[in-house]
């Protein structure tokens, strides 16, 4: 749980207690409506004095000293917290922006290719294709749809035909970019993502490590294609949720997200 909604749930739990505490006193000791004893309980806790009205017996007196000592530090505690996540929400959804903007970059500069790659390697594709053809009609259930589709997907990329020389100079030539990444410390808040980042980078690095691909045994062909499809199911699952923020955040970047579809072999940047 986030520790501010903790502190904040703490603190509001004791500033009610103290409230409950406070009106119930009030009513019994000092014969007060439920109303008064509640405007009253306020004006103790919140320290601003009494004017027109305040404690007339000893127990009503020693009763809004406890509240003092027990309620206003609470009381401080409930409106500096609110404040606090208030701000924290405010930090947190510029950090998230940011964010989108990497995958956003990453997609553009790799993924996007990637995709395009891994899926023509794919013996089964189009028996999900038809979920991965997103267009401006799509809601946010299409898009529940279309990853609950995924869910028993084998991702069972063809060993035999994977072209890991074409795989490889792609890579190599993205890897500073991939480096650049994985230092950003924004990235850190996205664990999907980052392990999608991880994924890619060391399918990279077992590629940079053959110096020759286009010779390879079928046990290390094997180990390669499972390397490949981690990558290529992370990148999938990492592709539509990022779809569907760009659909529902910045209809126009969606616009040419979605003709440049990698599981589109008609996609164009063009409009039609």
């Amino acid at each position: 749980m986030d520790p501010f909604l903790l502190r904040f749930k703490i603190f509001l739990l004791i500033f009610l207690s103290v409230m409950v505490l406070g009106i119930s006193g009030f009513m019994l000791i000092e014969g007060l409506s439920f109303i008064n004893a509640f405007y009253f309980s306020i004006v103790t806790l919140a320290t601003v004095g009494y004017g027109d009205i305040h404690p007339l017996t000893t127990a009503g007196k020693i009763l809004a000293i406890v509240m003092i000592v027990m309620g206003v530090g609470t009381f401080l505690g409930v409106i500096a917290n609110a404040t606090e996540m208030m701000l924290n929400q405010r930090e947190k959804k510029a950090r998230l922006e940011k964010l989108n903007m990497v995958i956003g970059v990453f997609f553009s500069e790799v993924g996007r290719k990637l995709l395009a790659l891994f899926s023509s390697y794919d013996p089964q594709l189009e028996s999900i294709k038809k979920d991965l053809i997103i267009s401006d009609s799509w809601s946010d259930k299409d898009f529940v749809r279309a990853m609950h589709s995924l869910n028993n997907y084998p991702f069972a990329l063809d060993s035999q035909h994977i072209d890991f020389q074409t795989l490889r100079e792609f890579l190599l030539t993205q890897r500073n970019f991939l480096l650049r990444l994985l230092e950003n410390p924004t990235l850190l808040e996205h664990e999907s993502f980052t392990e999608l980042l991880r994924a890619v980078f060391h399918l990279n690095e077992e590629l940079d490590y053959r110096k020759d691909v286009t010779s390879l045994l079928q046990p290390d062909r094997k180990h390669l294609s499972g390397d490949a499809k981690r990558a290529y199911a992370l990148l999938i699952s990492q592709w539509l949720h990022y779809m569907k923020y760009l659909k529902n955040n910045y209809p126009y970047l969606f616009s040419l997200a979605i003709r440049m579809n990698p599981f589109d072999h008609e996609a164009s940047p063009f409009i039609r």
